[in-house]
């Protein structure tokens, strides 16, 4: 299990502190997969940008426009997190419902 967030984000740290076998991957420094952000895209669609963010806030309305593969390798921290890979089925987020799925 492969858990993509920020080191310095809060919930990504209550959810590795949960789940103590993910392997933790700093999307600053080591950035997602290709092939994971696109399948992850796929999946959860627009909800995978934090629109929320304050990264988000700095971008001008030209770079909102841009396609959200090319917005999120440019800008590894828009992504929600944490994205969570388990076993190749992706959560996102650490609500209640990524909770019961991983925790049981």
């Amino acid at each position: 299990m492969i858990l993509y967030g920020l080191k310095t984000c809060d919930t990504c740290r209550k959810a590795l502190k949960s789940l103590e076998s993910a392997e933790f991957c700093d999307v600053r420094s080591e950035g997602v997969p290709q092939d994971v952000m696109a399948a992850a895209l796929a999946q959860f669609g627009e909800a995978l940008v934090n629109r929320k963010s304050t990264t988000w806030r700095g971008l001008s309305e030209s770079e909102r426009a841009r396609a959200p593969l090319d917005l999120l390798a440019e800008h590894p921290t828009l992504m929600k997190r944490p994205l969570i890979d388990a076993n190749g089925t992706l959560y996102l987020g650490w609500g209640s419902d990524t909770q019961t799925a991983l925790l049981g």
